[in-house]
């Protein structure tokens, strides 16, 4: 079951020239980052009540990211929501006809497993599902 929204990524091509409309003009605060070797991207988090935007920039020429970006420009890429049991939950909508790319969760940013469902089954939003595993900065 769904949570709550996690975070709402955005596609960047540089993830600090991006964050400085957030800083400047809405007084938000990019408060980290982190690089997801799995997804080829770095992150960066700007908290917003308990949500977060996500500056996703690509960290590969082979990046998902870098083919949004290349064929929609930088904008809205993805929204996620938090819930008690990824894998669970994919194995639910797989179950249930619902088209997925990610079968079986992997590691996202932030201590997360993740797991994508596919924007055709949504009506064209790409829809990201997560599962907190670890604190965030706790090593």
């Amino acid at each position: 079951m769904v949570k709550k929204v996690s975070h709402i990524a955005v596609a960047v091509q540089n993830v600090d020239e991006a964050a400085r409309f957030y800083e400047e003009k809405l007084g938000l605060k990019l408060v980290g980052r982190e690089d997801v070797a799995g997804s080829r991207v770095t992150v960066g988090f700007i908290p917003v009540g308990e949500t977060r935007i996500e500056l996703v920039q690509p960290a590969a020429p082979d990046s998902p990211i870098t083919r949004f970006l290349e064929t929609r420009g930088p904008g809205l890429q993805h929204i996620c929501f938090e819930v008690d049991d990824v894998a669970a939950e994919l194995k639910r909508l797989d179950s249930e006809g619902v088209r997925l790319i990610d079968k079986v969760p992997h590691p996202g940013a932030h201590g997360t497993m993740v797991g994508f469902i596919h924007p055709a089954a949504t009506g064209g939003v790409l829809v990201e599902l997560s599962q907190q595993i670890e604190q965030p900065g706790a090593e």
